[in-house]
C-alpha cells in the first residue's frame, strides 16, 4: 500500500530532481528515501523516475502519478485545517507568501500586532513573485498569500483589505516638480523607470497609465529602494504605492512627491487562498488586522 509518506517524498524528488537534495528537504538519509521510492514504484508497477549518475528525470507516467499526489497531498493538507475550526482563532502554525512591494512596507505595521494579540501563533512568511506565490498556495505549499489585484488567481478566491493609488517620485529638479497632481500623459516615459518584468506592479503602473508593455524606452530595476535612489540621482522619474511613499521618501528631502491622477484605485491588496480552504475565519482575522492596521498608520 502506498503511503503518504512516500507520496512526501516523491513530491520532494519532483521538485528537486535529486534524490539527496530531496532527502534533506524531508529529513531522512538519501537510502531511506531511495527505498520508500522504490517501494512505491513496485506497488505501483512502474517507474515514476528514470535515475543516472547524473540526472533524474520524471517519466511520462510519473508526471500524471504526481499530479494525483499533489492533488492527495492539498486535501490531506485541508483536512488537518479542520481541527481549527475547534480550536483558538490564529493559535495553529500558518504559512502566508508576500509579494516583494507590499512586504516590506505591511509586515513592519501589521507583525507587532499580530505578535501582541496571538502570542501563540506560528508564523511563517515567504517573500516571492506574484506568479510563484499562486501556485504555491494552489499546491498547499502555502495557506495563503498576500497580492496586488487585478491579477490572475486561476481559481483561487480573494479577501479584498486595501486600496491604493500611486504618487509619481521625482528629483526636486524635475520640471514638473512642484504640482501635487499629475497625469500620466505629462510624464516623459523615456525617463520614467520602474520594476523588471515579473512584478505585478509594473503591470498596474503601466495599466494605470496606459503605457504599452512594448516600450522599449522604460528603465527597469529589481526592488522599489533601487528606483529610488536612481531618481535621488536623478536620472529619471518613477511610480510607487501609497504603502511605501513613507518608508522610501523619509529623509529623501531631494525628491518630491505628486499624486497620479488617473481613475483609481491604481491596485487593490489582497489575501488570497483555495476556494476548499478550511481555515478561512483565520483568514478572515488576518485580512482584518491588516485592514485596521493600514488605516490607523493612514490617520
Amino acid at each position: 500500500m502506498i503511503t503518504l509518506k512516500q507520496m512526501d517524498y516523491a513530491l520532494a524528488v519532483s521538485k528537486t530532481l535529486h534524490f539527496r537534495k530531496a532527502a534533506e528537504e524531508c529529513f531522512v538519509s538519501p537510502s531511506t528515501l531511495s527505498n520508500a521510492i522504490t517501494e512505491m514504484e513496485r506497488d505501483l508497477g512502474f517507474q515514476i523516475f528514470e535515475r543516472s549518475n547524473k540526472k533524474v528525470i520524471v517519466t511520462s507516467l510519473g508526471i500524471e502519478v504526481l499530479e494525483k499526489v499533489q492533488s492527495i497531498q492539498v486535501q490531506m493538507h485541508d483536512m488537518k485545517r479542520l481541527a481549527e475550526k475547534q480550536s483558538e482563532p490564529l493559535s495553529h502554525p500558518l504559512s502566508v507568501g508576500v509579494i516583494p512591494t507590499v512586504s516590506p512596507y505591511l509586515l513592519p505595521i501589521i507583525l507587532p500586532v499580530i505578535k501582541k494579540q496571538f502570542p501563540n501563533l506560528v508564523l511563517k512568511i515567504e517573500e516571492g513573485q506574484s506568479n510563484s506565490l499562486v501556485q504555491k498556495v494552489k499546491n498547499g505549499e502555502l495557506d495563503m498569500a498576500i497580492l496586488a489585484l487585478p491579477f490572475n488567481l486561476d481559481g483561487l478566491i480573494s479577501l479584498k483589505f486595501w486600496e491604493e493609488d500611486f504618487y509619481w517620485i521625482s528629483h526636486r529638479e524635475n520640471k514638473l516638480a512642484g504640482t501635487h497632481e499629475i497625469r500620466a500623459n505629462q510624464l516623459e516615459y523615456s525617463e520614467l523607470l520602474l520594476l523588471e518584468d515579473g512584478h505585478c506592479l509594473k503591470d498596474h503602473i503601466l495599466d494605470a497609465c496606459q503605457i504599452s508593455s512594448h516600450s522599449k524606452h522604460i528603465l527597469k530595476a529589481s526592488s522599489l529602494v533601487t528606483l529610488i535612489q536612481l531618481v535621488k540621482g536623478n536620472m529619471g522619474s518613477t511610480l510607487v504605492p501609497k504603502m511605501a511613499l513613507k518608508q522610501l521618501l523619509t529623509s529623501h528631502k531631494e525628491l518630491f512627491q505628486a499624486h497620479l491622477n488617473e481613475p483609481g484605485p491604481h491596485r487593490e491588496i489582497a489575501l488570497i487562498m483555495r476556494s476548499a480552504y478550511t481555515g478561512i475565519k483565520n483568514a478572515e482575522l488576518l485580512a482584518a488586522l491588516c485592514e485596521d492596521s493600514l488605516s490607523r498608520q493612514k490617520s
